[in-house]
């Protein structure tokens, strides 16, 4: 019986050692999972033309094209039989109250109360080039000729989709965190303001921004990685004021990256992290090298020529997407976000702010050039190239995340939970304590913008004679201002030293230009707390914020609490009121301090509310949910002219080729870009979401087929798409192909889809493609 006892032993302990050799040798991280976890992502691209871009607030950056799709991606933790969690991270330039309000009235009717708006966050990464006209107060819709339906649709509609998607890859799993820093992917705008913080605060800091990405990745028990979020610190405005087409700007191109870099990863062998690199990730399609000689390619080329347009279905764009063809059927997609947090004062345009018409830094305490702001711009490591700025600066932060992913090894454990309230920041009461001890009551004010707003910054500078650290104002403007509202002296007094340009919190007609009632949100994953706040913060800022709330855990005497507390803002979530500086960065007024909109005390009433929300749940305190906002949909109101039909010269066909490949083209890789042009119609006619205006397509010469390689996801494919007059019923396609290094040598075609509206409403799609051209 001994005998036979040792021999089970030693069979179990070969049996376990043969396992743990397994787990090691997979490169894939397991644990004892606690938590259900599901991703999701849904395409949100919106309106590609006619429909001017939220956030540099220029009415002549209207969208005309598509540098690379935007995304909705969601990520849900679960308790088993408990709790859970929704973060939404939005390709977009901040969320919206309205989306969020439908996106819930939607997720009820689906669950019921699943997932409402206290346990779903949804947070913008911040890119201002991506449509706007979805928000619900006015004075974020004046430049978009009011509300576009089409842009409020694509949001909800894809917030909804990937929460589904979600929602049904719920599966036993695992969720690491990983901090680390990236140094040189931001730099302070405003550094003028920051220097007016307290000495002895800003030496606890060794930089002026935050250079800590926090990154979780999200392991399933049976598929292993499926993906992974992370928090960074800097502007979406490597893409300047004057770019037209739609892109998710830095962050956006780091998702892209990171997404394609686990597919080729995943396609090309069975996935172990041992193997992970920083290389730049290339099309998975473009593995296998052809060997015919050039001659060979150059003639069987030379029996392509372009097709011209003809009818086609809505789902081509999408059957021939890249991207669905890459996926495996059989698992969930890998999906990564890059969020943002306070990014305030962070502009990605590390090289600094220069003179246009000098070279020359422009002034440190204004940003002017001449006394006058418009002259003085960022530049980005790519200058004077955006694409290439945006390039680099979303490959900065990709690196960072996979050098974060492959090492994460702190597991999250414990409590899902969270807290949400509205609070009326219009008329706030906050209670500050002074270094004596003493207590003082002060309120926050009804929103107001500042002389200095209209100013802009050096990533996109504004117009006229406004200057940013302006406290004074000047009479013209004032006269210009009192047309609209002429601020009383309590709301001049509650504001002060900013002087007011634009009183929105009191200006309501036709409805209301600004928000009063806000939403604060904590969402809790294990030792994990994401503060979800309605605008940017300030770096100094958004260190206070988190000092505070991580104090206000720690002191709570709770044991779960004891370890290491790890706190993120997510920025610009659940809605948007502009701007969060400190105190003392108010009194400078620059541009952020001009853009708090409710007054000096704003930030001191954040804190006070989040540590009131922390309190209540570390100790399983129920919250009053405060005032409802209100929902102002039904007063919106739009002055885009609608698409009221689409036309091509007698005898030609939408899709046709006007300007096509010259004949026994040959280009080569890394170096040649190829362009082409097509008779088009609106793309507003149709989004062709989770599809594709344009593409690159490689023959496959065994059977003379067809394979799409690229598409107007893809940052070496742009498509662009103009009128020749501005009420012209006529249009063009522009596909640009700059051919990277990655491309495999081959005959390969230029693809376009659109739809076309008859005069009387109806749609018909269509495609057309070029004459073949040889790549080596």
């Amino acid at each position: 019986m001994r005998n036979f006892t040792m021999m089970m032993e030693l069979s179990l302990i070969r049996l376990w050692s043969t396992c743990l050799l397994f787990l090691l040798t997979s490169g894939v991280v397991y644990s004892n999972s606690e938590y259900l976890i599901g991703l999701g992502s849904y395409d949100i691209t919106g309106p590609a033309a006619d429909v001017n871009m939220m956030g540099y607030a220029n009415m002549e950056q209207v969208a005309s094209g598509i540098h690379f799709r935007l995304r909705a991606r969601t990520f849900i933790v679960s308790e088993p039989q408990g709790n859970r969690v929704v973060f939404v991270n939005l390709d977009a330039c901040m969320a919206s109250q309205i989306v969020k309000l439908k996106v819930i009235e939607r997720l009820k009717a689906r669950y019921g109360d699943l997932y409402t708006e206290k346990n779903v966050g949804i947070s913008g990464i911040h890119t201002h080039a991506g449509p706007g006209g979805y928000l619900q107060y006015v004075v974020y819709i004046v430049t978009s000729l009011g509300f576009v339906r089409q842009s409020f649709d694509a949001l909800v509609d894809g917030i909804e989709n990937s929460i589904i998607q979600a929602h049904e890859n719920l599966r036993p799993g695992s969720v690491f965190i990983n901090n680390g820093e990236l140094l040189d992917a931001g730099v302070n705008r405003s550094p003028s303001a920051y220097l007016n913080n307290p000495s002895e605060e800003r030496s606890k800091h060794k930089y002026d921004v935050d250079k800590e990405m926090t990154l979780l990745k999200f392991v399933d028990d049976q598929w292993g990685s499926v993906g992974s979020f992370n928090w960074f610190a800097t502007h979406g405005t490597s893409m300047s004021r004057t770019n037209s087409l739609i892109s998710g700007d830095n962050k956006g191109t780091a998702a892209r990256l990171m997404e394609d870099w686990f597919e080729q990863n995943t396609a090309e062998r069975s996935y172990s992290e041992e193997f992970i690199s920083d290389e730049i990730p290339r099309r998975v399609s473009s593995i296998i090298e052809n060997q015919d000689s050039h001659d060979e390619l150059l003639e069987l080329a030379s029996f392509f020529e372009s097709q011209p347009g003809r009818p086609a279905t809505r789902i081509s764009s999408s059957a021939r997407r890249v991207r669905s063809a890459l996926r495996k059927a059989d698992m969930p997609g890998f999906v990564s976000a890059f969020c943002q947090t306070n990014c305030g004062d962070v502009s990605p345009n590390v090289l600094g702010a220069f003179c246009l018409d000098t070279g020359l830094p422009c002034d440190f305490n204004h940003s002017t050039c001449g006394g006058r702001n418009e002259m003085c711009y960022g530049r980005g490591p790519g200058y004077p190239d955006e694409f290439e700025s945006t390039r680099i600066i979303g490959e900065r932060q990709f690196k960072t995340a996979l050098d974060l992913f492959s090492k994460a090894s702190e597991q999250l454990q414990g409590k899902v939970d969270y807290r949400h309230i509205y609070v009326d920041f219009s008329q706030l009461n906050v209670t500050l304590l002074k270094k004596d001890g003493i207590s003082e009551v002060v309120k926050t004010c009804p929103a107001a913008m500042g002389f200095a707003f209209a100013a802009g910054t050096t990533d996109g500078p504004g117009a006229f004679d406004f200057t940013q650290g302006d406290d004074k104002g000047n009479p013209f403007w004032r006269l210009v201002r009192n047309v609209l509202k002429k601020p009383d002296k309590k709301q001049s007094d509650c504001h002060y030293p900013k002087p007011v340009l634009l009183d929105t919190g009191e200006m309501k007609k036709p409805y209301d230009w600004a928000p009063s009632i806000l939403s604060l949100q904590i969402l809790r994953i294990g030792q994990l707390f994401i503060l979800s706040v309605p605008g940017e913060f300030t770096t100094m800022a958004g260190r206070r914020l988190r000092d505070a709330v991580k104090t206000q855990l720690k002191s709570s005497g709770n044991k779960e609490l004891s370890g290491e507390i790890h706190v993120v803002i997510a920025g610009l979530a659940n809605g948007y009121s502009q701007y969060v500086t400190t105190f003392e960065e108010y009194q400078v007024q620059r541009y952020e301090g001009a853009s708090t909109l409710y007054g000096p005390h704003t930030l001191s009433g954040y804190i006070q509310e989040f540590k009131k929300l922390s309190k209540s749940l570390v100790l399983d305190m129920p919250v009053e949910q405060g005032p409802q906002p209100p929902d102002l949909l039904d007063k919106q109101l739009s002055f885009l002219t609608p698409v009221m039909m689409d036309t091509t010269p007698d005898g030609d066909s939408f899709g046709d080729v006007i300007s096509d490949v010259p004949k026994n083209l040959s280009l080569k890789r890394g170096n040649d870009q190829v362009t082409v042009v097509f008779r088009s119609a609106c793309p507003r006619n149709d989004l062709l979401t989770e599809g594709t205006f344009a593409l690159v397509e490689r023959l496959e010469q065994k059977d003379k087929t067809w394979t799409p390689v690229y598409d107007d996801d893809d940052l070496c494919l742009r498509f662009k798409w103009s009128r020749p007059k501005k009420l012209s019923s006529r249009s063009h396609a522009t596909v640009e192909w700059r051919i990277p290094e990655s491309a495999s040598p081959g005959v390969y075609r230029i693809t376009h889809f659109g739809a076309a509206k008859k005069l009387f409403g109806s749609v018909h799609h269509f495609t057309g493609s070029s004459s073949a051209f040889v790549v080596t």
